[in-house]
């Protein structure tokens, strides 16, 4: 039994009956352009370049976000940083060269409608922001024209930069007196690195304050509608990385085992390559093969595809299905509550359809619902 599911969701109107009470007016142009940008393919491709000095502007190739290659190549090298860091710097004559503020920013499971206000507002001021390749295109769209932008993500077998040459960067930015946004995937402290960077600036006196984002755990299991708690069926969740650092595979594959008790929901990050094993060491710990499961890819935004299967056929079904990173799983029984995996259930076979034909389906049995209660509250004539 396996469901795939193809997500094309729309834009919410977010902001039609929100009161921004003290919002800054500065921000009112950008929170228009936020109601009325679209997640789209082609509104990614459309996204304007707006990279430092050296980049070239002839160099059309892409990179996995969807954005021009300009955004890699631009500080291929030593020349390259200290060409942008001149060039902050001749944006302060007469300014103490104090060191700056570097802030990092959760930016959510990928839909715009999720940023939080400190966010966005840190996105239409700061004067560098570098970002990862989980930030997505339509998020990119609403940093200001005048930041400069710095590509530092990482994904298997592609790292622009290591994570010591990011922390590097961090910190030349913001000796030059620059504000800094380091723009993350997800939440900054949850599988984000974030923790690491904040120590280096901190032993550097560099200021530096950590903004929030929604992780892609309850930002996809609300959209999905998976409680990760639910009174009877989970008492606790649990959150695990697919990837170890080396030499701590026997850390891992530890935890792993103790994911197996039946009333733990498991949400398993960047764990597409070890999926396999992740299963396999599940089952043999206790859980049982039955178990429903859910596979996530791009989760929130309109490239989003789902699988649904139990724990003992997941891997075949995402390996069919030919699920990229970045792909969440969760494993666990509240996974049966979703409406999604009670529709793979009910068909019995693969199937594909859109966020809107399920919606569709779910608002008409509400209504349905709502009429059969409304008639039996009904006083009878």
């Amino acid at each position: 039994m396996t469901m795939t599911a193809n997500i094309s969701l729309g834009r919410p109107d977010a902001m039609s009956h929100t009161p921004f009470l003290g919002l800054r007016t500065s921000l009112l142009p950008c929170l228009r352009d936020f109601r009325s940008c679209s997640v789209s393919p082609a509104s990614a491709a459309r996204h304007r370049v707006r990279t430092s000095c050296v980049a070239n502007s002839n160099n059309h190739s892409r990179h996995p976000n969807g954005l021009p290659q300009a955004h890699i190549t631009a500080l291929d090298n030593r020349a390259g940083v200290e060409d942008l860091l001149a060039l902050l710097k001749s944006k302060r004559p007469g300014q103490s060269a104090g060191p700056g503020t570097v802030y990092l920013a959760g930016t959510g499971p990928g839909d715009p409608g999720l940023l939080t206000l400190r966010a966005l507002q840190l996105m239409q001021t700061a004067d560098v922001v570098l970002y990862d390749r989980l930030v997505s295109p339509d998020i990119l769209r609403l940093v200001h024209d005048g930041a400069r932008m710095v590509y530092v993500g990482k994904q298997k077998g592609f790292h622009t930069r290591t994570q010591e040459e990011i922390h590097e960067l961090l910190c030349h930015f913001a000796m030059e007196g620059s504000s800094v946004l380091r723009l993350k995937g997800g939440d900054p402290f949850v599988f984000g690195r974030g923790g690491e960077e904040v120590q280096y600036l901190h032993q550097r006196n560099i200021t530096t304050h950590v903004i929030p984002g929604i992780t892609a755990a309850s930002g996809i299991c609300a959209q999905l509608g998976i409680p990760l708690t639910h009174r009877g069926i989970a008492t606790s969740v649990r959150f695990l990385t697919g990837h170890s650092r080396e030499g701590d595979e026997a850390q891992l594959d530890e935890s792993i085992a103790a994911c197996a008790d039946p009333h733990t929901t498991l949400v398993v990050y960047m764990g597409l390559g070890t999926l396999p094993a992740l299963t396999q060491q599940l089952t043999s710990a206790g859980l049982s093969p039955g178990t429903p499961a859910v596979a996530i890819e791009r989760g929130t935004t309109a490239e989003q595809r789902t699988v649904w299967a139990p724990v003992d056929h997941l891997c075949d079904d995402v390996e069919e299905a030919k699920l990229q990173s970045p792909t969440l799983v969760i494993i666990g029984e509240v996974v049966g509550l979703a409406k999604g995996w009670q529709q793979a259930d009910s068909t019995g076979h693969e199937q594909r359809a859109s966020w809107t034909e399920f919606r569709e389906v779910w608002e008409a049995e509400s209504a349905q619902q709502e009429q059969q209660q409304s008639r039996e509250s009904s006083p009878v004539a």
